[in-house]
């Protein structure tokens, strides 16, 4: 999304600067976008806004209308499905941004929703979420999204297979990374291990494949995509782009003849996403896939997982910036250098708790795992370093506090015990488990 607003800004400064056949030129570009009347087909059944985050539903739409039909030439005429599904997630104030990916699969009621022409699609007890686009449009989709959340969503962006090519084309290439030789006949996707830059059919090969990576699973293929889009997010936002004019046009171009939004998503509220987002970076743009896991009736479906999913949907809708806590304030007690130990016996806890002491501005100078299973979480502290591993402890719930001979001066060790439960963050959405950020450098594993 903030590729798309600061194509705005783009096209606005194009227009102010240029004149009538500037204008006339951005006029068609604006009027290239397709619209749907999201507030006419819902209607009032709409979840109340608790915050002023901004929230926008992406779909990716595998339809085969007209160039996209070279995509599989025998399904023509088959309903469109939105195998792609990402709630983009701007939180309060424009200093962090999370990407919520939905699976296709995962089985979800579907609300009875308003066509464009005025007729009514019957609800479903339960279906696949990638189904609702069939029933009702992109607008059906955001129905059921909000219902199953009660996260009120803004806008939607829709995108089929064509304007995705053009995207990635636009903006120079994507950078991605492989282990080893990539053969998948069923996307078309043929790479060699190392580093690429993928554009048009490779880009669009490469976010489809399924087979040709870790297990074959949707779910790999959806973090696959969460990096890609990443990588993407931070081309799109380099310099590079936005002052090469032939690119920013073909950007131009290719953003506006490839979309279906929401009416409300005009050029003027494109720039005021724009502007307050004028503070993120790469690093503070996060993705994470919906708490999920096996789906008892079809093992080749999924299902949200239970508390942690309405839990995770409560901090989105609650998502505020708070004061840090008192503990951070004291005289000397700024953050300093930290390492982590995950003893707790869930995987994958060291790196969220990592990541958002960093977000916090301490430096970690590493994270591992323990074997031993302590309940208490324990912030033990070299030479020196007392204040901040009081600061710590200020941001952790019940944790203690010891020193230690063997952590180096200055460092503080933090060893997360079983009974931990969060980390006080002064604002945002906690971090989930298995996220990843636009900053990560990744090399995807070859099956």
């Amino acid at each position: 999304m903030k590729l798309l607003a600061w194509v705005a800004v783009a096209a606005a400064a194009v227009m102010v600067t240029g004149g009538l056949s500037a204008y006339g030129y951005y006029w068609r570009l604006q009027n290239a976008v397709r619209h749907e009347d999201v507030d006419r087909l819902i209607g009032g059944n709409r979840p109340r806004k608790l915050n002023s985050a901004t929230n926008i539903f992406v779909l990716g739409s595998d339809t085969r209308e007209g160039a996209n039909a070279q995509y599989g030439r025998g399904l023509r005429g088959k309903p469109p499905a939105s195998d792609t599904m990402v709630l983009l997630h701007l939180s309060p104030g424009g200093g962090q941004a999370i990407a919520v990916s939905f699976p296709r699969d995962l089985m979800v009621p579907i609300p009875a929703c308003t066509r464009r022409d005025g007729t009514k699609a019957p609800a479903s007890g339960v279906a696949m979420l990638n189904e609702a686009i069939a029933h009702a449009g992109p607008t059906c989709t955001v129905h059921t999204v909000e219902q199953l959340t009660r996260v009120r969503i803004d806008h939607f962006v829709q995108v089929d297979f064509v304007g995705f090519k053009r995207i990635a084309t636009a903006v120079g290439g994507v950078p991605v990374c492989v282990t080893a030789d990539v053969h998948d006949k069923d996307s078309g996707l043929t790479l060699t291990k190392g580093r690429h830059r993928l554009k048009g059919e490779d880009a669009l090969a490469y976010v489809r494949s399924r087979k040709g990576f870790g297990n074959g699973s949707d779910t790999e293929r959806i973090r696959r995509q969460q990096h890609f889009f990443g990588a993407l997010a931070k081309e799109a936002m380099g310099a590079g782009v936005l002052t090469d004019p032939g690119r920013l046009n073909a950007l131009l171009r290719a953003t506006a003849e490839s979309l279906t939004t929401d009416r409300g998503l005009t050029v003027a509220e494109m720039l005021k996403i724009a502007q307050g987002m004028r503070d993120l970076d790469a690093g503070k743009l996060r993705f994470v896939t919906v708490p999920s896991g096996a789906y008892p009736l079809n093992r080749n479906r999924v299902a949200l997982s239970q508390p942690a999913a309405n839990e995770f949907f409560d901090a989105l809708r609650n998502d505020v910036v708070a004061p840090a806590p008192a503990s951070a304030k004291a005289p000397g007690a700024r953050p300093g250098k930290v390492r982590v130990f995950n003893a707790s016996g869930v995987e994958g806890r060291a790196a969220q708790v990592a990541a958002q002491l960093r977000d916090a501005g301490w430096q970690v100078a590493g994270v591992g795992n323990l074997g031993a299973r302590p309940q208490a979480t324990v912030v033990h502290y070299g030479t020196g370093a007392e204040p901040q591993a009081r600061a710590a402890a200020g941001l952790l719930p019940g944790a203690r506090v010891a020193p230690r001979a063997k952590t180096p001066p200055g460092v503080v060790d933090l060893v997360i015990g079983t009974g931990f439960t969060r980390v006080r963050t002064s604002g945002g959405v906690p971090v989930q488990r298995g996220e990843s950020r636009a900053s990560d450098q990744v090399c995807e594993q070859v099956a």
